[in-house]
């Protein structure tokens, strides 16, 4: 579903945020890509989804180059940057719907999803509410209720936990799965070890722009028998 081939990210100046990084999210993963603070995670997460241009590498999303073929790519992904930028005089209902318009999501089905995800969040009564009305968190749910209205192939999220209260990050964590289960995947940066532990299948890890790790869950926690994501972390960290 996304291939990141050979990537590099090099800004004005001849800085290098992303050093030739190369991995593969598959159908159904929920893949964690875990990093210090400019580590060059939100570099490659900018750069997947279009917003960042890039000369050196590929990446590939359902098969189409996002430099080449940016709206094939576009068509099939949804994005949730770690402070989301709304449309702040619209109603919250009015924003999804000129989402679900943008998308092509057919009257029947939106209604359907938004009824299903703003009550799981637990703000069907402010989607008559004016978006600058809102709570950042509360400003978080509808655009992650905006994200996934239409069923996006790959889901690309940048620490989506961070001011979710504990019921919607579980519940978060529950749409991630159900997405999966239906045959898209996730990809999503984070600094909460502990919940990339718990649901992710596959992990990358990036320390000053290049890869340090990319597999699985389960064989990143083989690299030493008994500690956690967290504890790995650090000591491959103090190791580069």
């Amino acid at each position: 579903m996304l291939k990141i081939n050979h990537f590099s990210k090099t800004y004005k100046g001849g800085v290098k945020a992303v050093d030739n990084i190369s991995l593969n999210v598959d159908e159904g993963d929920i893949f964690g890509f875990i990093g210090h603070n400019g580590a060059g995670k939100s570099t490659t997460i900018k750069s997947i989804v279009g917003i960042l241009d890039y000369e050196e590498g590929d990446i590939l999303i359902d098969g189409h180059s996002m430099r080449t073929e940016p709206l094939l790519c576009k068509q099939v992904i949804a994005y949730i940057p770690d402070n989301p930028d709304l449309y702040e005089h619209m109603t919250g209902i009015q924003y999804l719907s000129f989402i679900a318009d943008i998308f092509n999501v057919p009257t029947t089905v939106r209604e359907a999803k938004v009824k299903k995800y703003a009550d799981l969040f637990e703000i069907t009564e402010n989607l008559g509410d004016l978006i600058s009305s809102y709570s950042h968190g509360m400003k978080q749910k509808l655009a992650i209720i905006s994200a996934v209205i239409h069923d996006p192939k790959l889901l690309v999220l940048d620490e989506p936990f961070v001011g979710l209260d504990p019921k919607a990050a579980v519940t978060l964590k529950k749409i991630m799965h159900e997405l999966c289960a239906n045959g898209s995947s996730v990809f999503f940066s984070t600094h909460v070890l502990d919940t990339a532990e718990k649901i992710c299948n596959k992990v990358a890890m990036i320390n000053h722009g290049k890869l340090v790790f990319s597999g699985t869950m389960a064989d990143m926690l083989k690299e030493k028998e008994g500690s956690s994501l967290e504890e790995i972390f650090i000591d491959i960290l103090d190791q580069n």
